[in-house]
């Protein structure tokens, strides 16, 4: 009898309050190892708030969170070390070269594949230019190859695929489709959903802070992610009449 492993990210009854307001009502999922999830909603549906307590930025009101098998709130050294997180507006430090920056990632993580990630930005000599004289999309590029240096068992995006041009956001999905082919979990939170029907293998869709979709993309059906997005939200709407 085979065992199933444990789930790599593990969201159970997530709730976060900012005085009145509940972000997020009990919110509950789960990503598996080799699983690409995409995480969608509207403007004010809870996904950033959501990735902030799953990397640790934000304590949650109550439930829990578990990466790679590790309490969040309870071992946030060691779950940091488990996942590589690329937020939707990364800083990163502007007097170092993107050389330099990848260099410093892998020493402070223990090691990685400077070569493979060099690729993975595209930076070619630009590299060894300072981050501070680069576009936006060079940034993000950057800030998503350290993100992957150390091959993680967690990978963790905020809109990371925004403002790359086609064939930088072609290269990083076909690297992340190899990551998970190899037992890596990634999600995605974006608002791209011709995205997450390209390349996840699940969607997970929030409205006012609640889960209102947890489907496999395949079984989405002709009708598309968008007619389900759209019927979702309107039944989450009713529901707050």
């Amino acid at each position: 009898m085979t065992t199933a492993l444990p789930a790599t990210i593990e969201v159970r009854d997530l709730t976060r309050r900012f005085g009145s307001v509940e972000a997020l009502q009990g919110v509950s999922f789960e990503v598996q190892p080799g699983e690409f999830v995409g995480l969608i909603g509207h403007n004010g549906a809870g996904k950033t708030t959501a990735l902030r307590i799953l990397t640790g930025q934000l304590p949650p009101s109550s439930g829990t969170v578990r990466v790679a098998g590790l309490d969040v709130q309870a071992q946030p050294r060691e779950a940091r070390a488990a996942m590589g997180y690329t937020p939707e507006q990364p800083e990163l430090y502007d007097y170092l070269t993107a050389r330099e920056l990848l260099e410093f990632v892998a020493e402070v993580r223990g090691g990685g594949d400077l070569h493979a990630a060099l690729d993975l930005a595209g930076l070619g000599d630009d590299a060894d230019r300072l981050i501070r004289e680069y576009s936006q999309g060079m940034r993000r590029r950057t800030a998503l190859a350290a993100a992957v240096l150390s091959r993680p068992p967690v990978l963790i995006f905020d809109e990371a695929l925004n403002g790359l041009d086609p064939p930088s956001a072609s290269r990083v999905k076909e690297h992340l489709a190899s990551l998970c082919t190899a037992g890596h979990a990634v999600l995605l939170s974006t608002h791209v959903l011709e995205t997450v029907e390209r390349i996840a293998h699940r969607v997970v869709m929030l409205a006012h802070g609640r889960v209102v979709a947890d489907e496999r993309v395949a079984d989405i059906g002709q009708a598309g992610l968008e007619r389900l997005f759209l019927e979702r939200i309107a039944s989450s709407h009713k529901g707050e009449g």
